[in-house]
């Protein structure tokens, strides 16, 4: 009889143990992540893979996820924004637990998002921030600030040519069109220079993120521009991508043009050590931590703040050859 009662009430533990762990909030497993958190699942939609930073970011993403104990549901858009919001609709589908995404342009997201909020799942975004003027409809932003990412760069131009008295034909590469880092890194940089008359922007033009497409629109600047000064890239692969272009001119990257970089991953690092850059703006791609620690909290309902920014630095040829071997990505 002993017995009998005994494994009673070893079912009736057992019952309450895997009523316990459910996620609450989706069709998860019912596993503890880390910390004993009851198991999160995240949709991520990210933008691609068209960088070294991207890259790197999609790995601190993987991996902060795999230690944080929350189950990762990852999507590729390929540089598209009607993948992304297919994703997302199908993350709603699936009844994850958070949604968080990198959006590749900054407008257009208003109906998708109203359907994850609809539907009770918070949404992060990461990277880059949307344009809607409803920001009910996402719980917080974690990123860089990228306007001062350009206020930055444009400062270390100013400082360098103080005493210049002749015009600084500068030409730029910008980011992916509408994306909010070339949006942002633009008018940043803008509003530094524009203040003195003598810096002037005589090309810019998209190369998309990607080293092949500012090879190929640095080749265009320097058959139409023959006098440059400066270039000033949103990222270092376009920027890495204009190298060649120089080079294959027959001119001097760092010298005869003066090249200006955001990012600071480590091919981007390695040019500025080798003098082939000159000034690189960092934006760190390691948000996967903070990621996890925000959608742990969003989850729970606690209260977050509404913009989260990554602490970033800047870097001269001879700070990059002090921290180059210890980069991360």
């Amino acid at each position: 009889m002993f017995k009998r009662i005994s494994a009673l009430m070893l079912a009736g533990l057992t019952a309450m143990s895997v009523a316990a762990c459910g996620s609450g909030g989706g069709d998860t497993s019912a596993n503890t992540g880390g910390g004993g958190d009851s198991t999160i699942t995240m949709g991520f939609s990210q933008v691609g893979a068209e960088s070294g930073w991207r890259t790197a970011n999609t790995k601190s993403v993987q991996d902060a996820a795999k230690n944080a104990g929350i189950t990762l549901k990852f999507s590729d858009a390929q540089q598209k924004q009607e993948n992304q919001i297919k994703a997302i609709r199908s993350y709603i589908q699936q009844k994850v637990d958070v949604i968080a995404f990198s959006p590749v342009v900054e407008s257009g997201w208003d109906t998708v998002l109203k359907e994850a909020q609809n539907a009770k799942i918070p949404v992060i975004l990461t990277d880059r921030a949307v344009d809607s003027k409803d920001t009910s409809l996402y719980k917080t932003f974690l990123g860089s600030d990228f306007v001062e990412e350009g206020r930055k760069a444009g400062k270390w131009l100013v400082e360098e040519y103080k005493s210049a008295a002749d015009p600084v034909n500068i030409v730029e590469l910008q980011g992916t069109t509408g994306s909010a880092p070339a949006n942002d890194r633009k008018a940043g940089f803008q509003e530094i220079i524009g203040a003195d008359p003598k810096f002037k922007i005589i090309a810019s033009q998209t190369g998309d993120f990607t080293r092949a497409k500012g090879k190929e629109v640095m080749e265009a600047f320097l058959k139409s521009n023959p006098d440059i000064d400066v270039l000033y890239a949103h990222n270092d692969d376009m920027g890495l991508g204009a190298i060649e272009a120089i080079e294959g001119a027959g001119k001097v990257p760092g010298k005869d043009i003066k090249i200006i970089t955001v990012d600071a991953v480590k091919d981007g690092m390695q040019a500025l050590a080798d003098g082939k850059i000159n000034y690189i703006v960092e934006c760190s791609p390691l948000l996967g931590p903070q990621l996890m620690d925000l959608a742990k909290k969003v989850v729970k309902g606690e209260q977050v703040p509404a913009r989260v920014v990554t602490e970033e630095t800047v870097f001269t040829q001879e700070q990059a050859k002090q921290v180059l071997s210890t980069r991360q990505y």
